[in-house]
């Protein structure tokens, strides 16, 4: 018996990660639904670059407020329930947009859209810090970042594709169709998702141990909890000017065609992959992921500084953004075992829900102020500015990172900060 439990352990994490990174993947997926269209809906609707980003506004903000307020239906009801009904409404939101004929009919997409999006990361944190045996955290992070990226990929093509040939309306249920088959497949390993009747097995027994916060809101008055959200507000406010401008900007600074210039988001999507499978093994050997953070997004800013300036030759472009890409992926996992370092060192196990929901909700934030701050930035034709605020946004994410791996470790005591 003893022989078998451990690799029982390992089949149950797996299957666990696995399911939980489908369901990240979907939601990174439906984060695109709306951008690759732009050049169909600019067209259809008469849209400039401004009104184009509102729709992502729209999305993130809704996302940024529901997300902060899920963590609290988490940890009160179990994460499996709130992740189906978030999933569902992502695909609820592809069916509005098929049916779309007006602009306010996209703004009812991307809202819907952004409801979905909301329940995700403190639904799947609490998942994975429940579910997952405390070694193989560092490597279910790094899962979890990477099946973002596979999502964030894979939109641009299926959509824009599907879009090319059948029609935007098209491709809208097409992504209907999409989150319905993950919910189905979700549906049919729900009991290996009971997050409600398990034990959290990722908590060491000290911070099991830890009394619960008087009051729900307690985490607000953490200035670690604080800095995690301006770390995830910089560093999103960062990847929305990319997400969502960077084939423009890289075809007006560098006069490259625009499939050139869309495959450098590509590039850089890629690369965030490849740096996201880096950076789950560094997190899981290192004690000072706040380190590996810093010289991630150091190597991701001189990038953005250099494409910046815009004396690189158009060869470049593509391994230079795949460069950043790596840095900005590499910091990922290292950045959510900071998190719950946070999280943990002052609130213990029964604070995952809320604690990633209000820290997450600052990388909807970013990336619902970038198309309104960036957009009439390139309306205005300054497209290389767009480029050093990369740089300098990123700059500053690493800064706060430091801050936040010193704030965290003088409130634990040393077994948490392995934890």
């Amino acid at each position: 018996m003893s022989t078998q439990a451990p690799s029982v352990s390992v089949r149950n994490d797996v299957e666990v990660i696995g399911l939980v990174g489908l369901a990240h993947g979907t939601s990174h997926f439906f984060h695109l639904m709306l951008p690759p269209l732009f050049p169909w809906l600019m067209k259809d609707f008469s849209l400039s670059y401004t009104e184009a980003g509102l729709l992502m506004t729209v999305f993130f903000v809704i996302s940024g407020v529901g997300q902060a307020l899920a963590g609290f239906i988490v940890d009160r009801t179990g994460a499996r329930p709130v992740l189906f009904a978030g999933i569902a409404l992502l695909s609820t939101s592809g069916i509005v947009l098929g049916l779309a004929d007006t602009y306010p009919m996209l703004m009812v997409a991307a809202g819907v859209a952004g409801l979905g999006n909301s329940i995700f990361h403190p639904a799947d944190f609490t998942l994975l810090n429940r579910r997952v045996a405390q070694p193989r955290l560092g490597h279910a992070f790094s899962v979890h970042g990477l099946s973002g990226n596979i999502g964030w990929a894979t939109a641009p093509v299926f959509m824009a594709g599907i879009a090319a040939t059948a029609g935007w309306h098209v491709a809208g249920f097409a992504a209907a169709a999409v989150g319905a088959t993950v919910l189905a497949v979700l549906w049919l390993r729900r009991a290996v998702l009971d997050d409600a009747a398990a034990e959290l097995v990722a908590a060491p027994a000290s911070e099991s141990a830890k009394a619960a916060p008087a009051h729900q809101l307690a985490f607000l008055a953490s200035p670690a909890v604080w800095l995690c959200f301006a770390f995830f507000f910089l560093t999103t406010s960062a990847f929305g000017i990319l997400q969502n401008y960077a084939p423009a900007i890289l075809g007006n600074v560098y006069g490259v065609s625009l499939v050139l210039a869309t495959a450098g988001l590509t590039s850089y999507l890629a690369g965030s992959a490849v740096g996201t499978i880096t950076g789950g093994f560094l997190a899981a050997r290192s004690e000072h992921n706040e380190r590996v953070i810093a010289l991630a997004l150091g190597l991701a800013a001189v990038m953005a500084l250099l494409l910046a300036s815009g004396w690189m030759s158009p060869a470049l472009l593509l391994p230079m953004m795949a460069v950043m890409g790596f840095g900005v992926g590499t910091a990922g996992p290292n950045r959510d075992l900071l998190v719950r370092r946070a999280a943990t060192s002052q609130f213990g196990r029964a604070s995952f829900g809320r604690v990633y929901g209000f820290v997450y909700s600052g990388l909807d934030t970013g990336l619902a102020l970038a198309p309104l701050i960036f957009g009439p930035l390139l309306d205005a034709g300054r497209f290389t500015a767009a480029l050093a605020a990369v740089a300098v946004l990123q700059t500053a994410s690493l800064l706060t990172a430091m801050r936040v791996g010193v704030s965290a470790r003088t409130k634990s005591t040393p077994h948490e900060a392995r934890a």
